[in-house]
């Protein structure tokens, strides 16, 4: 197929759309200057005004998707962090737009050397379910600061917040510079099969390597955000009651149905009792019901349900110890969850091996294995052993020994006495590495992740490369050996 051709209508109407979209955009971006600053500010403005004036709606889709979840809970955890990175884009935009001055060596000067930000032209955004608007509209928000046209592709998982966001902004920002596509997986392949100037996609490991291998056909530049068994690591000598809080709260967001929270803890063996004990303590306090609690969010849909009791059932039966966080005693005798309503109850795993599902998948539930160890060298070395996870977290009070934990573990981020708040700050890139993902963005990094930085040489009238120029003699050698030991030759 020419490039440039609109192709047939595919056999679903929804899906030819779509494509008649993307191409009509691809022609779009070709065709017109780069938007200036002063666009890209109003585009980002309109996506704040969209996201503000739609919060209650938001948040009602984002409940009813779910089953439950508090919307006080879709406030903080999506309409907060997606306002604040759009925020840092309007203040900051000037800045990351200009041109970057790079050193010229010494030989070529009084050339300069510039790298120039622009657009890549058409993006697609694959969103996730667990936070449908935060993960859409962050992304979405880097890349109108770069200046893209871009197609959201939210998950089916959550049609109603999908429904949304295809209405509110494709009504703020028009359909020629945000389309959003529903649909399920099919609509998701038709998509990564076009030529997209560049895909970021948040989701599973396995459909990351799906996502992968179709834009390699156009070889398309990849984002993966993934997921994986993201530790929390507590060293002997911390406060444990604070770390039990800490990562309670973490692990319990959005009922553990966050790719960052806390898989599974690392705590010392001697203080394991303890922590279990305190982890409890945490959970009481911060939910003294569970199933009749409006601040608790139930698991997304019945497959997911049944797939956290069946990783329970699993490892109750490979002998792991299971205690579950009852306080207000709701749940039947032997039961982890209620499965009209779908809410599990937070459960603290221990004595659990590697032979236990719960210890190779991703658990995405609010289902806390508990590893023990004797030395943080042993804890290091059980993080190194598996795959790099998309988060650690480790607490401590000495500086030193988290120091050596950040140096000798790799992952795609790390919160030191804390969990997931590394994710809220705009200055940091946001990614994984390995099975956990590639590439970043949030703030001046999801702004260079959708731009394309050119390399641009600018010489200047009078210039010494004349001297380097046929036919070779004395003067060249002599210059051309300057030069060479210059470099170190």
């Amino acid at each position: 197929m020419n490039e440039h051709s609109v192709p047939k209508a595919a056999p679903e109407d929804g899906i030819a759309h779509i494509e008649r979209r993307f191409w009509s955009m691809r022609e779009a971006s070709r065709a017109e200057p780069p938007p200036t600053a002063g666009e890209r500010k109003a585009w980002l403005r309109a996506l704040r005004s969209a996201i503000g004036q739609n919060v209650r709606e938001f948040s009602e889709a984002i409940a009813g998707d779910f089953g439950w979840r508090s919307h006080d809970e879709t406030r903080m955890a999506e309409v907060l962090p997606s306002l604040t990175l759009i925020r840092d884009a309007l203040v900051n935009l000037n800045r990351w737009m200009r041109p970057e001055a790079r050193a010229t060596q010494i030989q070529f000067w009084p050339a300069r050397n510039r790298v120039y930000w622009q657009p890549k032209g058409v993006v697609l955004i694959i969103a996730p379910w667990n936070y449908p608007l935060q993960l859409t509209v962050g992304a979405l928000a880097a890349a109108l600061a770069a200046g893209n046209r871009v197609i959201v592709k939210p998950s089916e998982t959550t049609p109603a917040t999908a429904a949304a966001l295809k209405r509110i902004l494709e009504g703020a920002l028009g359909p020629d510079r945000v389309a959003v596509a529903t649909g399920g997986p099919d609509a998701a392949a038709a998509l990564c099969a076009l030529p997209f100037d560049h895909i970021l996609f948040t989701g599973s490991t396995a459909v990351g390597k799906r996502v992968m291998q179709a834009a390699a056909q156009n070889l398309t530049p990849v984002t993966l955000e993934l997921g994986g068994k993201s530790p929390a690591i507590m060293h002997g000598d911390c406060d444990h009651a604070v770390g039990a809080d800490r990562i309670a709260r973490g692990k319990l967001l959005n009922a553990g149905q966050t790719c960052i929270a806390p898989d599974y803890a690392l705590v010392q063996k001697s203080r394991a009792g303890e922590f279990v004990q305190l982890f409890q303590e945490a959970v009481a306090r911060f939910y003294p019901r569970i199933i009749d609690n409006a601040d608790y969010t139930s698991i997304v849909n019945q497959r997911h349900y049944d797939r956290l009791v069946d990783l329970a059932a699993d490892a109750r039966s490979k002998g792991a110890r299971l205690v579950t966080v009852d306080p207000a005693r709701e749940l039947p005798a032997g039961e982890i969850g209620v499965r009209n309503v779908r809410k599990i109850a937070p459960v603290v795993a221990t004595d659990v091996t590697d032979g236990m599902a719960m210890m190779r998948e991703e658990i995405f539930g609010p289902i806390l294995p508990v590893v023990t160890y004797e030395t943080l060298d042993e804890a290091i070395a059980y993080v190194n052993a598996r795959p790099r996870p998309l988060a650690l977290y480790y607490f401590d009070g000495d500086r030193t020994r988290a120091e050596a934990v950040l140096q000798r573990t790799v992952s795609g981020g790390v919160s030191v006495n804390d969990t997931l708040l590394h994710f809220a700050q705009e200055g940091l890139p946001f990614g994984g590495i390995g099975p956990s993902g590639m590439g970043a963005y949030h703030g001046r990094d999801g702004f260079r992740t959708f731009s394309h930085g050119k390399g641009v040489f600018l010489q200047s009238r009078w210039t010494l490369t004349g001297l380097v120029a046929p036919p070779y003699g004395p003067r060249f050698r002599r210059v051309i050996g300057f030069a060479t030991w210059r470099s170190g030759g």
